[in-house]
C-alpha cells in the first residue's frame, strides 16, 4: 500500500492528538481497482473498483493476529499471513492496476483506508482466479 485516505489520516490524528476515539474495524476487505484511488476516495469506488458482476466480490481478511503478520520492528509494515483468494471470474473483469483496503465487504459501501498499485497489472479473464499469496499484500505506515 502506498497511500492512506483522508478518512484514515483524519481519524488517526483525531484519535492520537485530540479527544475523539477511532474504533478498530471489524472487517478489512480487499477491493480490486482498474485505476488509482486518491485521498478523497470513499468505499463507493464505483468508477474505480472492478464491476459488480462476473462473480467479482471483495474479499475479507479481518483484523486478527492469525491473518496479519506482526509489525516488523522499525519499519511499520505488516502483510497478509493467509492467502487472499477471489472467486473464479465468470466473465472478464478487466485489468487490475490497484488494490484498496476498505472496511466493508459490500460492493459500493464503506470507507477507503488505504490503496496502492500492483507491481504488475493483471488482466483477469473469464475462468481466472485472482489471488494474493501469503506475504504478497503489505501495508506500511511510511515516514
Amino acid at each position: 500500500m502506498t497511500a492512506m485516505s483522508n478518512y484514515l489520516e483524519s481519524n488517526l490524528i483525531q484519535h492520537l492528538f485530540r479527544t475523539a476515539t477511532f474504533a478498530k474495524p471489524t472487517v478489512i476487505a480487499i477491493a480490486l481497482c482498474s485505476a488509482a484511488p486518491d485521498d478523497t476516495a470513499t468505499g463507493a469506488l464505483t468508477s474505480l473498483e472492478l464491476g459488480n458482476s462476473g462473480s467479482y466480490a471483495r474479499q475479507t481478511l479481518n483484523p486478527l493476529d492469525a491473518n496479519w503478520a506482526n509489525v516488523s520492528a522499525g519499519n511499520g509494515t505488516t502483510s497478509n499471513s493467509s492467502a487472499i483468494t477471489f472467486p473464479t471470474a465468470t466473465a472478464d473483469w478487466g485489468t487490475v492496476t490497484h488494490v484498496a483496503i476498505v472496511d466493508s465487504a459490500t460492493y459500493g459501501a464503506s470507507n477507503v483506508w488505504a490503496w496502492g498499485s500492483l507491481t504488475v497489472n493483471k488482466v483477469v479473464s473469464n475462468g481466472d482466479v485472482f489471488q494474493f499469496s501469503v506475504n504478497q499484500l503489505s501495508f506500511q505506515i511510511d515516514n
